[in-house]
């Protein structure tokens, strides 16, 4: 007797990049997947956690390179679970922290298909904590703002502009195109040495850390060939990390590999 299929889509996040910072129940989930759909910035190792049988699709997107338009995603999810059952929708660091994950719902759901979320760990804190920049510290920052840097018309946030009128630490994702917009911000209001850092693929073996202030970070960062995925971080707490106090005393800027 055949088995009728039970459709089902499963978003998991897998955390910022280092393969053995996704959560038990992130497994758990690729252990009973039939499909898995996943993303660019996916570390390929995490698909072994997956069934033999379970099918592994590349729907993978970058800035400005798009190998599987969103759409097309969708549209995978709902026809595989169909076909084939339970689908995991793989995506880096959370689903629903700038992941576009609530789409991907809303759509899957249309079709009557159950769904679930399984949460990741989000790089808009653990990268900074990778290369010990806490978000809040006490004394220095009170809260935090996560950010994204350009928005879907391909303009910078307008809450950027906010933010560089705050105290507190300011995490900007997909901004590293956008950084002489954003420094011009936070000069703006008078912070010209306020410090910051820029992390490239936190968490991986390809990690680059260029840190500066306000003022001269753009040059710094295109010393260093910082590019995208990178995450910048903004405020008090930056030279308050163990690796980078002994650089805010001495000449600031540097990379990661320079410092550990």
């Amino acid at each position: 007797m055949i088995e009728k299929v039970k459709p089902k889509v499963t978003l998991v996040g897998a955390g910022p990049g280092d393969p053995e910072l996704i959560t038990l129940k992130a497994v758990f989930a690729l252990n009973k997947a039939d499909v898995v759909l996943y993303d660019a910035l996916i570390d390929k190792s995490l698909l072994k956690h997956a069934p033999d049988h379970a099918l592994k699709i590349f729907v993978g997107k970058r800035v400005g390179k798009h190998s599987c338009p969103q759409d097309e995603t969708n549209r995978l999810c709902v026809e595989h679970a169909l076909k084939h059952g339970h689908v995991v929708r793989l995506k880096g660091g959370d689903p629903f922290v700038f992941g576009r994950g609530a789409e991907e719902i809303d759509y899957i759901e249309a079709f009557g298909i159950p769904t679930e979320v399984i949460s990741g760990i989000t790089s808009a804190i653990s990268v900074p904590a990778a290369v010990g920049i806490p978000v809040t510290k006490r004394g220095f920052s009170e809260s935090f703002w996560v950010i994204t840097g350009t928005t879907t018309s391909g303009e910078i946030s307008r809450d950027i502009a906010l933010a560089a009128k705050s105290t507190a630490t300011v995490v900007i994702l997909m901004g590293t195109k956008k950084l002489p917009e954003i420094v011009g911000s936070y000069l703006n209001e008078g912070r010209a040495d306020l410090p910051i850092a820029i992390i490239q693929s936190g968490t991986t073996k390809e990690e680059k850390l260029v840190a500066g202030t306000i003022q001269d970070i753009v040059p710094k960062a295109k010393s260093y060939g910082i590019a995208a995925p990178a995450i910048i971080i903004i405020g008090e707490v930056v030279r308050e990390s163990y690796l980078l106090k002994e650089v805010y005393n001495e000449v600031v800027g540097v990379e990661l590999k320079q410092i550990r």
